[in-house]
């Protein structure tokens, strides 16, 4: 399953993990570069994530799965959810290896919400 609505490069706006806001400064320099078989994450000019994914469904959700080969999560297997509306796409990330059923990122919980918007 491929969808080419998702491919490009986004900018997040907000974000929060386990319940914790991320600085509105730390945002301001990544970014997340999605291609047709690959995906890259860049805090500044430096990619500090990247890998492959797969997309899926479950019942009530869009699923991304990413497999880091290299930076922070190489080697591990993230299950996630998304969902895109126009320029806007927010992923839910299962750092804790168990898929989000939700797009919440719960104190304690090993999940991580980004809200992004699309640049080109």
């Amino acid at each position: 399953m491929t969808s080419d609505s998702i491919l490009g490069t986004w900018l997040p706006f907000k974000a929060e993990f386990a319940g914790e806001h991320a600085p509105d400064m730390a945002l301001a320099k990544m970014r997340l570069v999605i291609s047709s078989d690959a995906y890259a994450v860049y805090f500044g000019d430096e990619i500090s994530d990247e890998g492959t994914y797969t997309l899926g469904a479950t019942k009530e959700f869009t699923a991304i799965t990413l497999c880091g080969v290299g930076g922070a999560n190489a080697g591990r297997t993230i299950p996630s959810i998304y969902q895109l509306q126009g320029d806007r796409l927010r992923i839910c990330f299962g750092f804790d290896g168990v898929a989000p059923n939700s797009f919440l990122s719960a104190r304690g919980s090993g999940h991580y919400l980004v809200s992004y918007r699309r640049t080109d």
